[in-house]
């Protein structure tokens, strides 16, 4: 079993920044697959940034890229998500998720966290 807490989540300004966190406890953290979804009010769980166990592989949706950084502490067992010139589209509800594997041409997880809210106003 894994663990999953986020933090950070919070009510931010269009243009501002947020760096979310999610400590990992459980099964061995440095060897998973880590990455950060998201969900939309009526919309699908979409995946964000993906980062492999080193941190040397990194994936990113095109809707985050170049705005949003996914990291690893492994020391730590801690993913982040900075995430930087936020716009109101990406007010949702944001998730870590462990253990990523490949699904049809996406990744799916084993583990979720509880999520945390980003607000994201005009």
């Amino acid at each position: 079993q894994v663990q999953l807490v986020e933090s950070g989540g919070r009510l931010v300004q269009a243009g501002g920044s947020l760096r979310l966190s999610c400590a990992a406890s459980g099964r061995s953290f440095s060897s998973s697959a880590m990455g950060w979804f998201r969900q939309a009010p009526s919309k699908e769980r979409e995946l964000l940034a993906r980062i492999n166990w080193s941190g040397a592989d990194t994936y990113y949706a095109d809707s985050v890229k170049g705005r949003f950084t996914i990291s690893r502490d492994n020391n730590k067992n801690t993913v982040y998500l900075q995430m930087n010139s936020l716009k109101p589209e990406d007010t949702a509800v944001y998730y870590c998720a462990a253990e990523l594997s490949p699904y049809g041409s996406s990744w799916w997880p084993n583990y979720w966290g509880q999520g945390t809210q980003v607000t994201v106003s005009s």
